[in-house]
């Protein structure tokens, strides 16, 4: 690993640094920061600085104090080699991040090649482990798992309901649009419609009317929260009262103040809301004492912190090998959402999916064997 941190002029505007820029430990922390995924990135970047000052307060870690710089990766996956390039030259130990699976699996190269580890509290997309290298760590459930979950759910609780599958054109959100038709498929249902778009359309009018005239009653949504938003906003001006379903995308304030009204009814998946866990409590009460909600990944960005911890305080060091390794040996730790394990491939060891239903304007944890299917009506 390169340990001068003067980092190329190109990349100053990428990275900010939130403590003093010499430090006893610096981690790197990407996330977009800006772009229409802005909202997520600043979770996690709540997270991990709330991590890090809370770990200082208590005596660092192995006494030594932790410094953090923060990049803006965009969810772009050449800006995320610049940020990594960036990150490496600048002599962090540690990466928490990325937060999209597009942006963590070209950085995790270049991460594995300087032998420098990676906590990602976001990115889902199977291949980020699978065919990741030593260095990759995840702690949220991966996107086949929530798309297998979608799936079921549908065939329980919308059986005979035509379904449609929309994805924007990325990566991930084609994955996780990939395994929930096959989901369906293995059950011997064949989706009435399925459609991508780029990022960034505006006008989905067109789309809506494609959903009506395909009859379908459910539609699985894989995209952002901003194009998610502006979707179910087309549907409902459709006519259009298909269930819609997601990931965990949706899941976050920003689509509701998106969608507006046609938000109510969406159903997403993701892992348990941390902020209800007793091991959260008096984080969750210092976020809101500064107005603040710890929604979404907050919890899960302050978690990948607390491994790194733990990790360097059980092995006595902080070479990223011996960390990884550690970490993948099914060593369990306590953290802000519970107690962790990860398996040898990175992923949470035990993952589970949890359900989030939008009502006035708020999403809410529901039991998914108490939904019911509405009285739908695809007839504009």
């Amino acid at each position: 690993m390169m340990k001068s941190r003067h980092l190329p002029l190109l990349l100053l505007p990428l990275l900010q640094s939130a403590t003093p820029a010499f430090a006893d430990i610096l981690i790197g922390a990407a996330a977009p920061l800006s772009g229409n995924n802005a909202a997520l990135g600043e979770q996690l970047r709540r997270g991990v600085q709330a991590a890090v000052d809370d770990i200082n307060a208590t005596g660092g870690v192995k006494g030594e104090k932790l410094a953090v710089q923060f990049a803006d990766d965009g969810c772009d996956p050449r800006k995320a080699i610049d940020v990594a390039t960036g990150f490496v030259s600048a002599g962090v130990k540690v990466v928490i991040g990325h937060y999209c699976s597009g942006a963590s699996i070209p950085a995790s190269k270049v991460y594995e090649k300087a032998g420098v580890l990676q906590i990602s509290p976001a990115s889902t997309n199977p291949k980020f482990t699978d065919e990741g290298g030593w260095n990759v760590i995840r702690l949220v459930p991966r996107d086949d798992a929530q798309a297998t979950a979608a799936a079921t759910l549908v065939l329980d609780r919308f059986a005979g309901q035509k379904v449609a599958v929309i994805s924007d054109q990325s990566a991930p959100y084609t994955a996780l649009a990939t395994k929930f038709s096959s989901g369906l498929q293995q059950k011997g249902v064949t989706p009435a419609l399925q459609q991508s778009f780029k990022p960034g359309v505006k006008d989905f009018a067109p789309l809506a009317r494609q959903i009506v005239d395909a009859g379908a009653g459910v539609v699985y949504l894989a995209a952002s929260y901003v194009e998610g938003g502006l979707i179910a906003q087309a549907l409902r001006a459709a006519g259009s009262r298909a269930q819609i379903v997601s990931g965990d995308s949706l899941v976050t304030e920003d689509f509701g103040n998106q969608a507006k009204g046609a938000a109510d009814g969406t159903l997403s998946s993701f892992t348990y809301d941390a902020r209800k866990f007793p091991t959260a409590q008096g984080l969750v009460q210092r976020f809101r004492d500064k107005d603040q909600s710890p929604e979404g990944f907050t919890l899960y960005a302050y978690a990948a912190v607390q491994a790194l911890a733990a990790a360097a305080e059980a092995t006595g060091t902080l070479d990223s090998t011996r960390l990884a390794e550690w970490l993948r040996g099914g060593n369990r730790f306590d953290t802000v959402v519970g107690p962790v394990s990860f398996n040898a491939m990175g992923d949470l060891a035990n993952p589970s999916t949890a359900w989030f239903k939008w009502v006035d304007g708020r999403y809410l944890e529901v039991d998914p064997k108490t939904l019911l299917p509405p009285a739908l009506d695809t007839t504009p």
